[in-house]
């Protein structure tokens, strides 16, 4: 007895994979292989491809520079994201490095936060930095602040810390959602150098509009093993973008495949 036509377009493939899942997990197991190998090259040393400096990471220590001159703090916002959230994991080696500037200069640095976790392991992290630098006793454990966990009460907490202390360099680096465009606005009032950067496509424009420089998306992750050069971090960037570039390649071979009339090929493989 022939099996329902649903059930045959159903079967999983090699008793494993549904339809549809088989080239995924492929690509996938690719991609993964291609980044294992670059984070191993990075940590033996090996010649590895240049991650250029962007704009608005050459601006932040520009803007530590000018809030030095001024006489008036830095602030450091992580936007409202988790602990374990990516964007704020990719924000760490940039505080460190905002820290360590801080602490070279003798700059106030403020880091208001939301979560509690994060507060404590941005604690940490400054406290390690100033360390790191040789001014261990220029770190005021009251300038990193836990605030509020609710969201536009921790905006309104940031604003009103912006127009108290007046910073003359304001960085919201990590994931921002509707409460960005309110410190922004409050950036913009109290003329201070504000750099942005979040990979939440909805509050990107924001950050172009009211900033005066931009990461958008991907930058942040880059400048984050730019800054750091942690063989981890700079393996994976090398690894997508070749992974990227395999991407490419595979669309254009198989949109002209598709072209001349191949019937079976790149197309079957991402159905299988």
């Amino acid at each position: 007895m022939l099996a329902p036509q649903w059930l045959a377009a159903t079967a999983p493939r090699w008793g494993i994979f549904h339809p549809g899942a088989a080239g995924a997990f492929i690509s996938l197991l690719i991609f993964a292989i291609i980044v294992y190998a670059m984070i191993q090259m990075a940590r033996a040393g090996r010649p590895m491809r240049t991650i250029h400096a962007l704009p608005g990471l050459d601006a932040m220590d520009e803007a530590i520079g000018r809030a030095t001159e001024m006489g008036r703090p830095t602030i450091f916002v992580m936007g409202i994201g988790d602990v374990t959230d990516q964007m704020t994991i990719t924000s760490y080696p940039v505080l460190a490095h905002v820290a360590s500037q801080c602490a070279r200069y003798d700059t106030r640095l403020i880091n208001p936060n939301r979560q509690p976790l994060v507060y404590a392991v941005n604690e940490a992290i400054i406290q390690e930095s100033y360390l790191e630098a040789g001014r261990p006793d220029a770190f005021n454990p009251e300038d990193v602040r836990f605030l509020t966990d609710d969201q536009f009460g921790f905006a309104g907490g940031v604003m009103s810390i912006m127009e108290h202390e007046k910073p003359a360099a304001t960085i919201l680096y990590g994931d921002f959602f509707a409460e960005s465009m309110l410190m922004v606005e409050m950036g913009g009032m109290i003329d201070t150098v504000e750099i942005g950067a979040t990979a939440n496509t909805a509050q990107i424009p924001f950050f172009m509009a009211g900033c005066d420089y931009t990461l958008i998306a991907e930058e942040m992750y880059a400048a984050s093993a730019y800054i750091s050069k942690e063989p981890v971090l700079v393996g994976t960037i090398v690894g997508e973008d070749i992974f990227k570039f395999l991407m490419v390649a595979v669309i254009v071979i198989g949109t002209i495949w598709a072209s001349t009339g191949g019937k079976v090929g790149f197309a079957t493989f991402f159905k299988m």
